[in-house]
């Protein structure tokens, strides 16, 4: 059996960082096996420093050690980049038409910070691949653009992630104060996006998140 798939019910049996009851019984009908199968794997764990198992009377003990833990993190770090890999997926929607005067807000500090002129406008994309713009966003430093205060009115900080789609250089923005859910992306650019690209509610449009060095 998989080492990786038994490393994964134990924790989500709770074996992180305490030892849990288990029986053996039960994880080997979770995974579809033997429960010879399933002990001689446990064995297997524990005699790669993966697992410590004590038996207390007739209940059996488990818990994930910080190698095994180290293993699981670094698996999940290598998934996320094969999955998501900067790419977003997402369909083209019409945002709240708000866009344009808060591009006019921060253009100077656009300018400064991410060195292009916005078109006054944003393309709103709801995200279908990964599960949230964040999944995308996460292994990527934003650009902070720094809020300010202007006629008393006070405009939040901005995190910009730049990106390209079909050659043309841009930026997710997400402001500090934000009123559009985890699925939505506000994307700025120097051009017309919708123009452009010629693009319409409804369209897939497939873009990528770009590193500092790449941009």
């Amino acid at each position: 059996m998989d080492k990786t798939l038994l490393l994964l019910e134990l924790a989500r049996l709770g074996a992180i960082g305490e030892r849990k009851p288990i029986t053996v019984r039960k994880i080997a009908r979770k995974l579809g096996v033997s429960p010879q199968t399933a002990l001689r794997s446990m064995d297997s764990l524990v005699e790669e420093g993966l697992l410590e198992r004590k038996v207390l009377g007739r209940r059996t003990y488990v818990e994930l050690t910080e190698k095994a833990m180290g293993y699981l993190e670094n698996l999940y770090s290598e998934l996320g980049k094969a999955l998501y890999n900067g790419v977003v997926v997402g369909e083209v929607i019409s945002g709240l038409g708000e866009g344009a005067y808060y591009i006019e807000q921060y253009r100077e500090r656009i300018r400064e910070y991410l060195g292009f002129d916005p078109y006054p406008g944003t393309l709103n994309l709801r995200v279908i691949f990964p599960r949230t713009i964040f999944d995308a966003l996460c292994t990527v430093r934003p650009t902070l653009i720094p809020g300010f205060v202007k006629e008393g009115r006070s405009f939040g900080d901005v995190k910009a992630y730049p990106i390209k789609i079909r050659g043309i250089r841009g930026a997710i923005v997400v402001p500090s104060r934000t009123v559009h859910p985890p699925k939505i992306a506000e994307i700025i650019a120097p051009v017309n996006l919708r123009e452009t690209l010629g693009l319409n509610d409804g369209d897939r449009l497939k873009l990528y998140v770009v590193e500092e060095g790449e941009r």
